[in-house]
């Protein structure tokens, strides 16, 4: 508490704005040396961000943002999960008053992106294991027969029919068929 018995505003996490400043310098192809420049401030200053230590200002952050061409928020909201799963029989649905139709939103499209649409059949014994696609790519799949075990490398999840799950594409992946059979649909979200 402050004198005055104000608290006192939380810090922002030191390791989301290290983790996030790394992934946008990365994407976006620059050296430590030309994004200090672009941003206007010292190397240093930027290399200990990247290193989660300092305390940058609001400044410093909305800074290298612009000059990284991403939302202020990019740098310092919570990381989305890596993986989303929705099971079978969950999700928000809605009906229709005319018919038994029902729909259950498994992924709405951002503004911008692209989607290519696949369906896969995939038999056990084998394992398909997927280089990181272009930055930026979205995986989504809802399994409808047999059971896959499919995701990013060291977090795959086993899926049984009607499941729904998305995972960030732009990193190692794999599928992996657990039952003979196994069907899925695959939609690639590019942005």
């Amino acid at each position: 508490m402050t004198a005055e018995g104000a608290t006192t505003p939380p810090r922002l996490p030191l390791d989301w704005i290290a983790a996030s400043l790394r992934r946008e310098r990365v994407r976006a192809g620059l050296s430590l040396s030309e994004l200090a420049k672009r941003a206007g401030i010292a190397k240093s200053t930027l290399s200990q961000l990247e290193a989660a230590s300092g305390n940058p200002s609001m400044e410093t952050i909305w800074a290298l943002a612009v000059a990284l061409g991403v939302p202020f928020s990019a740098l310092v909201e919570a990381p989305a999960p890596a993986v989303h799963v929705i099971r079978a029989g969950e999700g928000p649905t809605v009906h229709s008053e005319q018919s038994s139709y029902l729909a259950t939103l498994l992924s709405a499209s951002p503004p911008g992106a692209r989607r290519d649409i696949y369906t896969v059949t995939l038999e056990p014994g084998t394992v398909r294991d997927s280089e990181p696609h272009i930055p930026g790519t979205v995986e989504h799949i809802v399994v409808s027969a047999g059971r896959v075990q499919a995701g990013p490398r060291g977090e795959a999840v086993q899926l049984g029919p009607g499941d729904y799950m998305s995972y960030r594409g732009d990193v190692p992946h794999l599928y992996e068929a657990v039952e003979p059979g196994t069907k899925f649909v695959l939609i690639m979200q590019h942005m």
